[in-house]
């Protein structure tokens, strides 16, 4: 619509209403001009109008109702709060109001408000979709999912088509699963030398409101010999934008370390960075210390991150890194990933280790990986699919060596 339209159509308002301390003139009219710039972002205007007009039709449900929902829409939730009661008290029977009303409570972080008149329209309209919808809204804001998941099962055994319930059902379910069992499994296959090799993880994790724990089961087959490792790692949260990693495991297999241990302390920063820093310990027949730190950055639907590993050495110390990069797509379960990186990882055992450790930190390698991670339509079931390739020195032949291709599977269910 033309730009000179809604100026004279903002004059003529002027002209009519502005100088008025009474309405004088057709309120339908009015409230219809006054409509058009609301829409057209001349919202100061159009609430002049409308008080104007409610100057002499006190009464207008319709004029106060739509003025109450254009101070929502400023943030002014207290003058809309007041607008809508006054509507309501009139006339209690106006669907439309009751859902703004309640929508106006959850805008300005008042739940228990919002519940509260959720309750007193479904008085009026027993049982309407939308009000249960907005009930289980103010339940969930309210800290009580559990609540939220009965109303919107509610809904949904009357109206059982109807997608947004759908999709809230299944984002409380994902929400309230505070367990889950994953799998993984990869194998290696080397160019030279070595027969494949086959790794598996077993793996239960629990969310609390202290921060995450999770109890993993890993074994290998390696060089002809079958190996098992226990690990629990644990994520407590410290303080807001402040949590820590800590990790033990144990086994009795020349195949993993005796024991290890770790821990490390991650700080939100301004800009959406991420830094940490923190250390691991394995033990074989003597103990490596190793020191790492990472910088992450949010940007949009990407997340870039470099990690580096410093292993002290008498002879010098052994420096590795990682580089790696998130594509997102819906939320962080769903995403794209690349990396590559250089040198070793405590977190991948290739070799015998028992009385080499020092000479295989300090082995050269070159790596690549690609993943892609994604989940069922309900969010409970989580895969993905991993492969990468290295090039990788020979441990009891420097300056040698090998090309190690892996592909790996993984897949997560979570359960409450």
């Amino acid at each position: 619509m033309n730009k000179y339209f809604f100026i004279l159509l903002f004059l003529s308002s002027c002209c009519f209403y502005g100088q008025q301390k009474v309405f004088k003139g057709d309120p339908d009219v009015a409230f219809k001009n006054a409509r058009e710039l609301a829409f057209n972002g001349a919202r100061k205007q159009a609430q002049d109008t409308l008080l104007l007009i409610l100057t002499k039709y006190p009464t207008y449900n319709d004029v106060r109702s739509f003025l109450a929902s254009t101070y929502s829409w400023d943030g002014l939730y207290k003058k809309a709060r007041k607008e809508f009661a006054q509507v309501l008290k009139n006339d209690s029977d106006r669907l439309d109001t009751w859902e703004a009303a309640i929508k106006n409570e959850l805008y300005s972080d008042t739940p228990f408000s919002a519940l509260e008149m959720a309750n007193k329209a479904l008085k009026y309209f027993t049982d309407n979709d939308e009000l249960l919808y907005l009930k289980a809204s103010a339940q969930e804001d309210s800290n009580n999912q559990e609540e939220a998941l009965k109303t919107i099962e509610k809904l949904l055994e009357k109206n059982p088509k109807h997608k947004k319930a759908i999709n809230y059902k299944n984002d409380l379910i994902n929400k309230l699963s505070h367990n889950s069992i994953g799998l993984r499994s990869s194998v290696e296959v080397y160019s030279e030398v070595f027969d494949p090799m086959q790794y598996y993880l077993l793996q239960y994790g629990r969310q609390t409101k202290y921060g995450s724990i999770n109890a993993k089961v890993n074994f290998s087959r390696r060089f002809a010999s079958n190996g098992w490792q226990f690990e629990v790692d644990l994520y407590p949260r410290i303080s807001e934008g402040l949590y820590a990693y800590l990790n033990f495991g144990t086994s009795e297999s020349t195949l993993f370390p005796k024991i290890r241990y770790g821990a490390e302390l991650y700080k939100s920063l301004p800009k959406s960075f991420e830094a940490s820093l923190g250390f691991r310990s394995l033990k074989y027949s003597e103990i490596t210390n190793i020191y790492t730190g990472s910088v992450g950055w949010y940007t949009g639907n990407s997340y870039w991150s470099f990690r580096s590993y410093v292993t002290p050495d008498n002879a010098g110390s052994s420096i590795s890194g990682t580089i790696n990069y998130r594509k997102y797509r819906k939320d962080a379960n769903n995403y794209f990933s690349i990396d590559a990186g250089m040198g070793f990882s405590p977190e991948i055992y290739r070799f015998e280790f028992e009385g080499n450790q020092n000479a295989i930190i300090n082995l050269n390698s070159q790596k690549l990986n690609l993943g892609y991670f994604f989940t069922s339509k309900n969010d409970k079931n989580a895969w993905g699919i991993r492969s990468g390739i290295v090039h990788q020195e020979i441990s009891f032949d420097p300056g040698s060596y090998l090309w190690v291709f892996d592909i790996g599977l993984s897949w997560d269910i979570k359960f409450r």
